[in-house]
């Protein structure tokens, strides 16, 4: 199928590794050109070879902070435009809500509610002039069913989620959509710091750990970036028009209510 892309520009943030890599590999697939950003200059750039050999879009990367209005500007600047915008951030530490400070909940208000704000704000209205934008932002299944030791998480993203539940339908008339994307279980670097602190707080080895948090998915395994990519870019796509403000719940099973 073709999902009426190819062309397009988009930021794909944090992207360097993990689910924000599955989103820029699935959308260079489609033939969409790519800023791909990350803090980290080496992994990126590599990131951004294998991107350009496998798809041969234009993949432009940008180092920097995407939580900083420096970081911001870097990356918006380095595409004609933004058609499509998948917002993306590393969660917030686990821990004990007890433990955490005013400071700890203002960075992760910053990081995952506040910045994709910020970035949306900076392209919608491009987006509203050209007919087209797509806007995805990588939350988490915590904003449906809550984690204990992911507080800083739940509550920065149940945030943005309000926000989008509002602004995703205002937009919907003029081809610019805005969905959530909420991954469960995925085989990723910041699942495994989740599962070490589990393992720690438990007293238990993190292979025991790591065995326990897949036995409590239906699916039976962990959730690979390739297809949690692929669907990033189904709402990215022209066959995704009528879909917005949704929260696209990806966690194989796990998640056990109706709604």
């Amino acid at each position: 199928m073709d999902f009426g892309i190819r062309g397009r520009w988009a930021l794909v943030c944090a992207s360097s590794k993990g689910l924000g890599y599955g989103c820029a590999r699935a959308l260079a697939g489609e033939g969409v050109n790519l800023v791909i950003n990350a803090r980290s200059v080496d992994v990126l750039e590599q990131a951004a070879e294998r991107l350009r050999a496998e798809a041969g879009v234009e993949v432009r990367a940008v180092a920097c902070d995407i939580t900083t209005e420096d970081g911001r500007a870097q990356a918006l600047a380095a595409a004609p435009q933004i058609d499509i915008l998948v917002n993306n951030a590393g969660g917030p530490p686990p821990g004990d809500f007890r433990n955490f400070t005013r400071d700890d909940w203002i960075k992760a208000i910053d990081a995952n509610m506040l910045t994709p704000i910020e970035l949306i704000k900076a392209t919608l209205d491009g987006m509203l002039e050209r007919k087209f934008g797509r806007v995805v932002n990588i939350t988490s299944s915590a904003v449906k069913a809550p984690i204990e030791i992911l507080g800083l998480s739940n509550g920065a993203r149940a945030g943005l989620t309000g926000f989008i539940a509002g602004i995703g339908r205002k937009t919907a008339a003029h081809n610019v959509t805005m969905n959530n994307l909420l991954p469960g279980v995925f085989d990723t670097d910041r699942l495994r710091a989740t599962i070490s602190t589990m393992a720690k707080n438990s007293g238990i080895e993190f292979e025991e750990a790591l065995k326990r948090r897949v036995s409590s998915v239906p699916a039976g395994r962990l959730g690979t970036p390739e297809e949690f990519g692929q669907a990033c870019a189904y709402l990215c796509s022209m066959q995704a028009s009528y879909v917005t403000g949704q929260n696209f719940l990806i966690d194989g099973g796990a998640y056990p209510g109706t709604f």
